[in-house]
């Protein structure tokens, strides 16, 4: 296989001057390669290093060919379709021509394919019936995405840089982006956080604080081989606290015997059956030895140590988080939410309905379907939000909060502590540092600023906030919990939701998540 791109002992940091990672060797030939790591290891910068927007700290990155990185785009970033596919000028000079008005190169630069292409692409990405004249910004995030990928598929780059292509997308643009790297005839190369795309890999790159590591396989065949060092670091946790405990007792040992030694040498000099130079001579070869004893005394409890710490920064880094969720003593029989025969249909046009669907105990039910179909306003109506155009939503008050993926209830200036003593007056400091302790937030963690937090750890302190509230809320809802969240903390997420005794109601793309949370019944909006 004949190598697209080589990264020759590559270092990164971040603008900040923060170092990411270093001295990664890898080759990427014509296949599909998975980045994957916390956020904020350096997976997007990475993708940037390889494309030439930004040069490595160190090392060398060597490309063959040439390579199209997809791009992160607001509403406001282009006016119209056709910007945002870079076709403007070409269609601009289809345009001269057609009309007689053309330009010394038009001819001789016009592509009559171009529009066409521009068509094909977007069919591609499910948008097969999107104009290139629409304006950009009444796209919503999933489209903007599509539309971003289809200038790649037009582009035609041999080494594709794709970052979190599936993020926004719903289940078909997600097959399609997953269609589109398996019939890619160059190499792929995908930071994402998407288990279901991660499967389709031929290989997984970890990026982490301990460094690199390279997997052969999809997402399962890493997860593997992850658990497997998770137990094998555990062990050797375990036979480093085991030394640790033999080294404090050997040195204990030789104290106890130099204190013996002492003693008797303090007996023999009180006797004075020795002579004054033979115990002179006795005491400075004991008083010799003993500072050796403790020069080795004290490199052997620093070799434990070392190995203590080393052991144990390669548990943190490899064991998840773990949350503990408070338990609501949510009744089986209690009625917490219920829409009946609800229309939404804003200025005329219908969104959705009539709804009818009821949520009791401890259910766990998903809110499923395709971009636009209305999930985010069913999570809004039954948060009172909105009101219905016609029928009835019923809701025990008081017993429900709402986490978007935004989680716009916490104030980005704040400090997580600050936020919770907001959001719940009745806690005392102790109360709410320990009520944070359970999100795993300790000690200096819970003054960090909300604006300075990943994803996953804003997703965190929102759950900490809405559900450390002296009666804890029964009905959690989640409106797509796993958006811009790395794989380690949708595992945390997951966990933490799977034990929670209170009711769940998710809008989710991402079925995997579904899953693991235990989602007993779905309900299904279509366009």
């Amino acid at each position: 296989m004949s190598a697209l791109l080589i990264l020759d002992t590559v270092s990164l940091s971040a603008p900040d001057g923060r170092p990411l990672l270093s001295n990664l060797n890898l080759t990427i030939g014509r296949e599909r390669v998975g980045l994957v790591g916390r956020n904020g290891s350096g997976k997007s910068t990475l993708l940037r290093a390889i494309k030439g927007e930004i040069e490595p700290l160190s090392g060398g990155i060597h490309r063959a060919v040439g390579a199209g990185l997809m791009r992160q785009l607001s509403p406001d970033d282009f006016a119209t379709v056709a910007d945002a596919l870079a076709l403007s000028d070409q269609l601009a000079r289809l345009a001269r021509i057609e009309s007689g008005s053309m330009m010394p190169d038009d001819v001789m630069l016009a592509d009559w394919t171009v529009e066409a292409r521009a068509y094909a692409a977007l069919s591609d990405m499910g948008l097969p019936t999107l104009r290139i004249d629409r304006a950009f910004p009444s796209l919503s995030g999933g489209e903007r995405t599509r539309v971003e990928i289809a200038r790649l598929i037009i582009a035609g780059p041999e080494l594709l840089l794709l970052d979190e292509p599936t993020n926004n997308l719903d289940e078909d643009g997600c097959r399609a982006v997953i269609d589109l790297i398996a019939g890619w005839r160059g190499g792929v190369v995908v930071a994402s956080h998407d288990r279901e795309l991660l499967e389709h890999m031929d290989r997984i790159v970890e990026l982490s604080s301990v460094g690199t590591t390279i997997v052969g396989g999809g997402w399962s065949s890493f997860v593997a081989m992850r658990d497997a060092a998770r137990v094998r670091a555990e062990a050797e946790l375990e036979h480093a606290e085991e030394a640790m405990r033999q080294a404090k007792r050997s040195v204990q040992r030789q104290r106890e015997k130099k204190a013996r030694r002492d003693k008797a040498g303090r007996t023999a000099r009180a006797r004075g059956a020795d002579s004054k130079l033979f115990l002179d001579a006795q005491q400075e070869r004991a008083e010799q030895s003993a500072g050796r004893e403790r020069h080795l005394a004290a490199r052997l409890l620093d070799d434990a140590a070392e190995r203590l710490e080393t052991a144990r920064q390669r548990v943190e880094v490899l064991t998840p988080l773990r949350v503990d969720l408070p338990s609501t003593g949510l009744p089986a029989s209690r009625e917490l939410l219920a829409f009946d025969k609800v229309v939404f249909a804003p200025d005329s046009f219908k969104l959705f309905g009539p709804l009818t669907f009821s949520i009791r105990g401890p259910e766990r039910v998903a809110l499923t379907g395709p971009n636009g179909a209305g999930k985010t306003t069913v999570i809004r109506l039954a948060m009172a939000r909105l009101q219905p155009t016609r029928g009835t939503v019923r809701r025990a008050e008081g017993c429900a909060v709402m986490l978007d993926q935004h989680v716009a209830l916490l104030r980005p200036g704040l400090s997580i502590l600050d936020n919770l003593r907001r959001l719940n007056p009745d806690l005392t400091e102790n109360g709410a540092c320990a009520a944070l302790a359970r999100f795993a937030f300790r000690n200096r963690a819970a003054c960090r600023r909300v604006s300075t937090l990943s994803g996953g750890e804003l997703l965190r302190a929102g759950l900490a906030c809405a559900l450390s509230t002296p009666k804890p809320p029964q009905l959690l809802i989640l409106d797509e919990p796993t958006n811009h969240l790395d794989l380690a903390s949708i595992e945390v997420l997951e966990s933490a939701l799977a034990s929670f005794d209170g009711a769940l109601l998710i809008a989710s793309h991402d079925r995997r998540f579904l899953e693991a949370v235990g989602i007993e019944r779905e309900i299904d909006l279509p366009v």
